[in-house]
């Protein structure tokens, strides 16, 4: 068909100034295809191409070049076609030829329904509909961007394919949920890329990265990547299919916890940081041979500032491009996986630093974060606090927390900081913060977030763990929602480790005046599910290593710490420690080196280590030990009031299993002929003495059996009489049960 040029197709609409000068809030009122009647006219903007030119493409028959018309200085290109036609464009530049799509002739891109559910924050999988989507539209390959700023007055798309211009690529506005969006064809994974935003009253805000990014430059570096679309080809089926036992309420679970770029430097390198695939190599033997069942990672979710470890992260979709691709990091969970390990990933949900190409100010006004600082600025980080009163913040984060339990298969998240989420006044003076609708402190907006977080963790993947940094007593963290909980599946007991830190810290001489101190946690030990935990918090900011605070001599010290550690896996409660506690670590930790491996050789070290090990597998191989760790059926004192001695008995109980005593001598002085009841008479077996020569111990014990008589004693029917090890203690079972 000849198209018979007409002036009036080549008349520019209202609104072109605006777009020309990077300020029309609707570019796909000016560009793109336009119908007047039998022609359809087509704009474009290109402002530095020499010349464009239309490709109409014909069902039968080859392509036919139309040429374009410059409109002035614009960069604006006119041309026309038979209504309908398909159409792509050659754009000439000075240095090259380029044939694309034109991004303005696609329609819309998100159905209502997801703009819908994204408004109320019930979208549960924004990772695959927010952000830079690569996908097939109308036959044709690109990436569809969509980014949430209600209060922009325009957003365009920049990067290195556009020379990061903003006039390039603005996006289309979906009013009805303050999402903007724009498909651009011919981009693929490993593009970089922003935002660029402007606010209402007409200026730039600083280039933002992507909030639904799921790769990112490596910091210092800021820019999203474009990631794949395609999934990781998993082989962890097997332990998927078993990982509900292995996570369930009776069943032993033994933590890890590290910091990844501080745990090994590569080749001892100080600058280098190690990567995914070199984790999986050295770590997993590691933590299999120690016997730990999780490791759990400090956030990985890509953040702007080392010194933070990781808590003040902007990317809760990418993980750390430090360490690699996130290809490289489903290989490493899918190697722990294979290698019967799961895998916890700390999470923050409470807040996000200020830096100026994250969420602050995201549109010109506070979207993610509150406007009064007395709700939205965290007076202890100087971060910002998420308005979890926004329907789109709640569904923001909660996708988050499902993208990393969903698309990377991670067994648990750890949620960091819930206290400060749970109290409007958390770390704040009279007068800086601003009560609840009620007048209370309570933050009744945090409470139903994490309802809902739980809620919708436990329906969407019931076999993942979400645990709690919850360090007051707010009732009911680990109880259904239902029920009036929080529904999370654990709850870390810092009120134990203080407790237990701060006894053994003392001098073995007054420690019988203070038994209070670590029979406290029991009074309140059943309560939760709960978390025993020795946390990096513990092991920093100036407090120095666990070792450092053991009293008494070299010989003591360790000692100390064998007790502490066997005391900590008799206690009811799951386990973690945190990296080179497991070995005695002498000096702090800071996140610029790494744990003193070469220690090791010291006996006192290897001699923990081996303990920790073996500590492991006991608790694992025998039930007692775990099964009714939120139960009080699972312990029944024997003694527990040896004040001059300083001795504390216990018994471990689990349903038709056999018994494990525990008994612990805190003093450095043996005691002999020491009468303990026991519930059978009969040989019971010593299968841990934490004094044993192996372990750096004196080797003072009870030659591997005792006899257990019918003499009664501490209400039980019968007794045997021990000799108690120097600052160490025994686990004992009934002879040819257990492990």
């Amino acid at each position: 068909m000849r198209i018979r040029q007409d002036e009036a197709h080549y008349r520019l609409p209202p609104g072109v100034d605006d777009l020309v000068h990077g300020r029309s809030a609707d570019p796909f009122s000016i560009l793109g295809r336009h119908n007047m009647g039998k022609v359809d006219v087509i704009r474009v903007m290109y402002h530095d191409a020499a010349r464009v030119r239309l490709v109409v493409e014909r069902p039968r028959g080859d392509e036919v070049e139309r040429p374009m018309r410059r409109m002035g200085d614009t960069g604006l290109h006119v041309g026309t076609i038979a209504a309908g036609a398909r159409y792509h464009l050659k754009i000439v530049w000075a240095d090259a030829v380029e044939e694309t799509a034109d991004p303005y002739s696609f329609g819309l891109l998100l159905d209502g329904e997801t703009l819908r559910l994204f408004s109320e924050g019930r979208h549960t999988a924004l990772d695959r509909v927010m952000g830079a989507q690569p996908m097939v539209v109308e036959h044709t390959p690109g990436v569809r961007f969509a980014v949430w700023a209600p209060n922009a007055r325009r957003v365009s798309v920049i990067g290195d394919f556009n020379f990061w211009d903003g006039r390039r690529h603005p996006m289309r506005l979906r009013h009805e949920a303050g999402v903007w969006e724009l498909f651009i064809p011919g981009l693929g994974p490993g593009e970089r890329y922003k935002f660029e935003i402007m606010a209402r009253d007409g200026h730039i805000l600083p280039q933002k990265a992507d909030p639904f990014a799921r790769f990112a430059e490596r910091p210092p570096a800021t820019a999203s990547v474009i990631a794949p679309a395609e999934g990781f080809a998993w082989t962890d089926g097997p332990w998927m299919d078993r990982r509900g036992a292995a996570q369930a309420h009776d069943a032993a679970l033994s933590i890890y916890e590290l910091h990844v770029p501080s745990w090994r430097r590569p080749q001892g390198d100080p600058e280098r940081i190690i990567s995914w695939r070199e984790l999986a190599a050295e770590l997993i033997p590691y933590v299999r041979a120690a016997g730990f069942t999780h490791v759990e990672l400090m956030p990985v979710m890509e953040y702007p500032f080392g010194g933070s470890w990781g808590y003040q992260p902007l990317g809760l979709f990418a993980p750390s491009a430090r360490h690699g691709t996130p290809a490289d990091f489903a290989g490493f969970v899918d190697a722990c996986h294979g290698a019967g390990i799961g895998v916890i990933l700390d999470w923050v949900p409470a807040h996000f630093p200020n830096d100026v190409h994250g969420l602050v100010c995201f549109d010109g006004c506070a979207l993610y974060e509150h406007q009064d600082p007395r709700e939205g600025v965290h007076r202890d980080w100087n971060t910002h606090i998420y308005n979890l009163g926004r329907h789109e913040v709640r569904g923001f984060l909660i996708s988050s927390a499902l993208m990393w339990l969903e698309r990377y298969h991670i067994d648990g998240l750890r949620v960091d900081a819930v206290a400060s989420m749970l109290y409007r006044d958390y770390s704040r003076g009279e007068g800086e913060w601003i009560p609840n609708i009620h007048g209370g402190r309570e933050n009744l907006e945090a409470v139903a977030f994490l309802r809902q977080l739980n809620e919708t963790v436990h329906a969407t993947v019931p076999d993942a763990m979400m645990i709690a940094e919850e360090s007051t007593a707010w009732p009911g963290v680990t109880h259904p929602v239902a029920y009036g909980g929080l529904g999370f599946s654990y709850k870390w007991n810092m009120g134990w480790m203080h407790d237990s830190l701060r006894f053994f810290a003392r001098d073995p001489l007054w420690r019988g005046f203070h038994l209070h101190e670590i029979l406290f946690g029991l009074h309140y030990a059943f309560s939760e599910h709960f978390i025993l935990c020795v946390s990096h918090d513990e092991v920093t900011h100036g407090k120095g290593a666990l070792l450092a605070r053991m009293p008494g001599d070299d010989w003591q010290r360790h000692a100390n710490m064998r007790l502490f550690f066997a005391f900590m896996w008799a206690h009811p409660g799951r386990k973690l420690i945190f990296m080179g506690s497991e070995f005695g670590q002498d000096s702090e930790w800071s996140h610029e080196g790494e744990p003193d491996w070469s220690s090791r050789d010291n006996p006192f070290k290897s001699g923990l280590a081996t303990l920790v090990g073996d500590l492991n597998h006991l608790y694992r191989s025998l039930p007692a030990l775990h099964a009714r760790d939120s139960e009080p059926a699972g312990f029944a004192w024997i003694i527990g009031d040896d004040t001059v001695n300083t001795v504390l008995a216990w018994l471990r109980l689990a349903p038709a299993r056999p018994p494990v005593l525990v008994v612990l001598n805190l003093t450095p002085v043996p005691r002999h002929d020491y009468r303990v009841g026991v519930p059978v008479g009969g040989l019971w077996r010593e299968c841990l003495n934490s004094d044993a020569t192996p372990y750096g111990g004196s080797g003072v014990g009870n030659g591997g059996t005792v006899w257990a008589t019918d003499q009664g004693a501490h209400g039980q029917p019968c007794s045997c009489v021990l000799t108690l090890p120097p600052l160490a203690a025994l686990y004992l079972h009934p002879a040819g049960e257990g492990a």
